[in-house]
């Protein structure tokens, strides 16, 4: 995000077409969730809608930041370049996840849209000072912050150790609940849910060949986990099993 999106976020276009706080639908999970309705008026004033397209770069690494924001919509992928020239995926961005990191100078990573995306964007200096003055939303985006670090981790180990069966089912429980935390409830049998995902970015996420994530979405359609409803949207089955293939002892 460099510093030649101040024009696109000042669009008086785009500020027409956005929804007010109150009625958007990551209001409860995302950096703005503990803020009051005085808090709420401020963001109002200061946001800004873009929209990326699949494949759209949103952030360079290396670059400094002139722009912060929340996806509303659709899903990121975060990479590195590695020496030898090869892209590691190392996270996905979901809807009430930020991009961006306030205070610092420069951006760690690449964060490309992976689907159609939708940001709430806000200029960088502006939603510092916003910070200062109100501690709380400063805490709510550090503990989002520790809640990254947490995905990480467990992103390490379901590379690192769980079977291909177990990656797939962790993939889409962590989808399930992501899309269920969005009206504060956890997973359930008859949950619809979009993939977002082509099969290759699934793949690409898990360390998996497509051929593979393909075998393990129709086992588990046929042994009653889930339906497929068309390639890119499954319907949960049994959220109680798919939890112990997954391998979460929790």
């Amino acid at each position: 995000m460099s510093t030649s999106d101040h024009r696109t976020l000042a669009s008086p276009a785009a500020a027409r077409s956005q929804p007010r706080c109150l009625d958007c639908t990551i209001r409860l999970q995302a950096v703005c969730s503990h803020a009051d309705m005085a808090e709420l008026a401020q963001l109002e004033r200061i946001k800004r809608y873009r929209s990326y397209a699949p494949g759209q770069l949103i952030a360079s690494s290396g670059d400094e930041p002139a722009l912060v924001g929340s996806i509303v919509d659709g899903v990121a992928q975060v990479s590195t370049l590695l020496p030898d020239g090869r892209r590691q995926m190392v996270g996905l961005l979901f809807p009430s996840d930020f991009v961006g990191r306030p205070g610092r100078s420069r951006i760690d990573h690449d964060v490309v849209a992976t689907t159609s995306v939708t940001l709430c964007m806000f200029r960088k200096v502006e939603f510092e000072r916003l910070l200062q003055a109100h501690p709380h939303i400063e805490r709510r985006l550090l503990e989002m912050t520790f809640d990254e670090l947490d995905a990480a981790r467990e992103w390490m180990l379901l590379l690192g150790r769980k079977t291909a069966r177990e990656k797939v089912a962790s993939l889409l429980l962590m989808m399930a609940r992501r899309d269920a935390a969005l009206s504060r409830r956890q997973p359930w049998d008859g949950q619809r849910l979009s993939l977002r995902l082509t099969r290759q970015a699934i793949a690409d996420y898990l360390g998996l060949t497509i051929e593979t994530v393909s075998r393990q979405l129709g086992a588990m359609r046929r042994e009653g986990l889930l339906s497929l409803r068309d390639p890119r949207s499954v319907e949960l089955r049994d959220t109680a099993r798919l939890a112990r293939e997954s391998g979460d002892t929790d």
